[in-house]
Formats: C-alpha cells, sequence, structure tokens
C-alpha cells in the first residue's frame, strides 16, 4: 500500500516535531518501506523535487531529494532519471550562510499556495543515507533551498509560515 501525500489542512503530522530513527533501524524493512513510499510519491508529483517522512504521515527524520533536482542544478533535462532520488536520514544543518535569498516556494503538502521564502544561500548538511552512512553535503541555490525546506517539515515547520506575498495559484 502505497501512501498518499498529505496536506496541511487535513494531517497534524505536518505539525509536530518527527522522531529520530535509530541507528540500528536504518536497514529494518519498515524504514527501507517508508524510504520506498517516499520515493514512490515523489516520482508521482512532476512538480516535485523532494519530500519529508510526515508528508506521506509519518513522523520520523527522513528526507528524499529526487534526481530531478539534481538536474535541474545541473541545467539538464529533469524528466529523465539520470540522477539517483539521494536519502537523508537524520539530518542536521551543519552550516549555513549568512547571506540570504529570496525565493520563489510551493509544497506538494499545501497545494495551490506559492510564496516568497528568505532561505539562507547556501547549506551544510550531514545525515546518513539509506545504508547506514554518515555523509555530509553542501550545496546553494535549490539543493540549499531543499535542505531547509525538507528540515523545516521534520520540525514541524511548513512554508506558508514563513512565506512573504503568499499566492493561490
Amino acid at each position: 500500500m502505497v501512501r498518499k501525500i498529505v496536506q496541511f489542512d487535513k494531517n497534524k503530522v505536518l505539525r509536530e516535531k518527527a522522531q529520530k530513527v535509530p541507528l540500528e533501524d536504518i536497514g529494518a524493512k519498515k524504514i527501507k518501506s517508508v524510504i520506498q513510499d517516499m520515493k514512490i510519491a515523489l516520482k508521482r508529483e512532476l512538480d516535485g523535487v523532494a519530500i519529508a517522512a510526515p508528508q506521506i504521515g509519518v513522523a520520523l527524520r527522513i528526507f528524499v531529494v529526487s534526481g530531478r533536482a539534481f538536474a535541474v542544478m545541473k541545467g539538464e533535462d529533469e524528466i529523465e532519471d539520470k540522477y539517483p532520488d539521494m536519502v537523508f536520514i537524520n539530518p542536521v544543518i551543519q552550516k549555513i550562510s549568512r547571506k540570504k535569498i529570496e525565493i520563489d516556494e510551493g509544497c506538494l503538502s499545501v497545494r495551490g499556495k506559492y510564496g516568497k521564502v528568505r532561505r539562507a544561500e547556501k547549506t551544510t548538511v550531514s545525515a546518513y543515507d539509506e545504508n547506514g552512512n554518515k555523509f555530509t553535503y553542501g550545496a546553494s541555490g535549490l539543493l540549499s533551498q531543499i535542505f531547509q525546506h525538507e528540515t523545516d517539515h521534520l520540525e514541524g515547520v511548513l512554508f506558508i509560515d514563513k512565506a512573504k506575498s503568499l499566492e493561490e495559484i
């Protein structure tokens, strides 16, 4: 059973602080199943570039960045599955640039609303991959925005809490 993406006005899990995944559980069937459900839900959304576990109703500290986001960052065709999805388990923002940019944002759990959000231009995140290996990833532009947006989800914060000039489209 693949989970659907939950909407902010219908599910309180989006407002809860997600729980850390115990390191010994990372390879477990339950966690693999959650990650698979996240990847499937994300792939179904043609405008989606990332998803956090709370968005499928699971209050765990996991997010997945679509391979599409990496294609967009490289200025390539995002329709092809050239880049793999990247899994972040128990992500922690390690560094954030002082320089902020105002950027357009939307969310798969807040359909139809868009607004400008102030985000750090650069972000460094440390996390575990789906095999339990710790890694650190630094990013700017779209990936930096994604890291901040998805980490907010894990804290129960939605972009509409921070957005200016919120519009319904």
